[in-house]
């Protein structure tokens, strides 16, 4: 009997404890588990305007919210649920969301975020303090484990919960908020805490031109930050009955970040609108401008727009209807034909890549091409090597690198789409050395060059030194790298066209580490081997430009294309993508890189062809021998063979 009393007695303790913290409770934060059966569930609402009472109820087929506790909010629907959705069979976890000062109600059910009552500014009553009413009936199927925030009320399957509100002044939360005309400038009202969502309303007169509307400071956050809103004459044309617009800022508010992955909005949102009106196709747009932390310019970001007519149960954002103006890395301008919530969306990952299918398909047909290039080159300079030519094993080298890189990029689509991640990672690492080792390479055709042009009466180093400068230095990197970890695996490039379907590569991850590897490696390197090829091509110019032959345009261009391609200058065209050539210039670089090996071999292949000309036109061969065949040409050694003096 007494350990009976002593139970009921801690029960009661608990209850009441629960009753004393939800009653002190602004928002409110209601979570269980919904017990149901497998027959098709569905989800049905009715909120209303007033502050009376909320139920949510559940049943073997249906979850229900209704009540009273909204200030402006009415909506009633019902919402047929997908059993993919929800996280069991049998058993779905939900919360449901109430924040009066936003006049927001949400719920998510198992992975699905539903929006019951749209943010808003904040009202003149909010329904707060919402308690524990009785209790519902025990039942097989319903409610259990509901809990408020982190107390749970009872581990019992309840048919419902209910709660009971009570109206407070909003002014109650955010004394310093006040009210307005935007005529005024803003900068007469106080400034207001981040959560005080501030709505104010824009009377459009006969006599409305036009109107600049700035946010009111908020606590804690720079007025630079401030945004900003340009309302054209053609909104009053376009109002039919109502002439009092409403604007409202919101700031970090979650629920717009819901549904976000790969982006993310800014904290900074704007609702314009006219109650009972739908404006859209405005003549002039409305100019919305955010200023904001700074943004890479390798992330992307967009104007975007959430209509609420299109998706009224989830927040979706939109470029429709929103032009985008940057204005820097801090400042951003939409430029919007209707009327909703805005904000700017910004990719997490590096932006994404325009004309993708184009640029994809031309390094597909390119590496094809050079792969078969760079066979039929080697067994050229193979043939060579018997001739004793000292430049034929660079040439080699050079050569099978980048027949190894095309290779292993034309299959690194194939193979990630494969699925097998530790194939992906080996992959990846492979394409990484490739890549090093041909740029090895380039700068030791580029070392080679200054030898034969600058150091003739020197010996050329061993071909050992250079294959293990060309093959085995670059190793030692990715060696390094591999043994660090999460650097080579999957990675995505997204389209700017279609962002659901990525070209998927094996080759470097996105993260930190992978981003300071590339650059520590990759970028590096890149930039020394432009660097010292363009300075490469300069003093060859300078030593040969006197020469007789180079007064002829095509001898100069050969020459200097040829050199580009040995010296890898081409990949140079990487650090220009911006600007407004960027398009154009990111597609000359990825068809010169990817043909490299194909313009490889027909360098070569011009070089034979010219030097069996020569050697039959005998009485004038230094016509074509003077042509810049390698750096070596300068040097009269390696001349003598084939230009004898007439």
């Amino acid at each position: 009997m007494e350990a009976s009393f002593t139970k009921r007695l801690g029960e009661l303790s608990i209850f009441i404890f629960i009753l004393s913290k939800v009653s002190c409770d602004r928002d409110l934060h209601f979570c269980g588990t919904w017990r149901h059966g497998k027959h098709p569930l569905s989800l049905s609402f009715d909120i209303s305007p007033g502050c009376g009472q909320i139920a949510i109820a559940a049943d073997e087929s249906s979850l229900a919210v209704r009540g009273q506790i909204a200030a402006q909010c009415r909506r009633t629907g019902v919402h047929q649920l997908n059993h993919q959705a929800l996280e069991s069979d049998g058993e779905t976890r939900f919360c449901l969301h109430w924040e009066p000062l936003r006049d927001q109600l949400k719920l998510q059910v198992g992975v699905r975020n539903f929006t019951l009552c749209w943010p808003s500014g904040m009202p003149d009553s909010c329904c707060t303090y919402l308690s524990y009413g009785s209790n519902a009936p025990e039942a097989t199927y319903g409610i259990a484990d509901g809990m408020i925030e982190n107390d749970v009320i009872t581990r019992k399957t309840l048919t419902a919960y209910t709660f009971d509100g009570s109206t407070v002044k909003c002014t109650t939360f955010c004394p310093e908020r006040s009210h307005g005309d935007a005529q005024v400038k803003m900068t007469d009202h106080a400034s207001v805490a981040p959560l005080c969502d501030l709505s104010l309303e824009v009377e459009l007169k006969d006599d409305f031109t036009g109107v600049d509307i700035n946010s009111p400071p908020v606590e804690g956050v720079a007025s630079v930050f401030a945004t900003t809103i340009y309302l054209p004459q053609a909104l009053k044309q376009a109002v039919k009955n109502n002439n009092k617009m409403v604007y409202t800022f919101f700031k970090n508010n979650s629920i717009f970040q819901e549904g976000l992955k790969k982006e993310r909005v800014l904290d900074d949102v704007v609702e314009i609108s006219i109650e009972n009106e739908v404006i859209e196709d405005l003549p002039e747009p409305i100019r919305i401008g955010f200023h904001h932390d700074i943004i890479p310019k390798t992330h992307s970001r967009a104007c975007v727009s959430w209509d609420t007519r299109k998706e009224p149960m989830n927040v979706k954002w939109s470029m429709e209807g929103c032009r985008t103006q940057q204005r820097g890395t801090r400042h951003t301008e939409c430029l919007c034909d209707h009327l909703t919530y805005f904000t700017v969306l910004v990719q997490l990952e590096p932006r994404p890549v325009r004309h993708l299918l184009a640029l994809t398909a031309i390094t597909s047909l390119g590496c094809a091409v050079s792969f078969i290039s760079g066979i039929a080159l080697i067994v050229f300079l193979c043939r060579r090597r018997r001739t004793k030519d000292p430049t034929a094993p660079i040439h080699l080298g050079l050569a099978v690198s980048v027949t190894f890189l095309n290779l292993l990029f034309f299959f690194t689509g194939v193979l990630a789409n494969a699925g097998a991640q530790d194939l992906c990672v080996l992959v990846g690492a492979g394409l990484h050395y490739a890549l090093l080792s041909a740029f090895f390479w380039m700068g030791i055709e580029v070392l080679h060059s200054f030898w034969l042009v600058y150091m003739v009466f020197r010996p050329s180093p061993n071909i050992c030194v250079w294959n293990l400068l060309g093959f085995v230095l670059p190793a030692i990197p990715i060696i390094i790298l591999a043994g660090v970890g999460d650097i080579y695996g999957l990675r995505e490039v997204i389209s700017s066209k279609d962002n659901d379907n990525p070209f998927k590569m094996c080759w470097m991850k996105t993260n930190s580490k992978a981003l300071l590897a590339h650059h520590l490696t990759n970028t590096m390197i890149l930039g020394f081997l432009v660097s010292v090829g363009l300075l490469m091509l300069f003093l060859v110019y300078r030593e040969i430009r006197t020469r007789d032959d180079w007064r002829q345009n095509h001898v100069a261009f050969l020459s200097i294309w040829g050199l580009s391609c040995l010296f890898g200058t081409t990949w140079g065209l990487a650090f220009l993508d911006f600007g407004p050539f960027s398009d154009f210039i990111l597609f000359i670089s990825c068809i010169l890189n990817s043909f490299q090996g194909f313009l490889l071999m027909l360098r070569f292949f011009m070089l034979e062809w010219m030097r069996k000309h020569a050697m039959r036109i005998k009485d004038s061969p230094a016509n074509v021998c003077h042509v810049l065949a390698s750096p070596s040409t300068i040097s009269q050694e390696p001349l003598e063979p084939l230009c004898p003096s007439s």
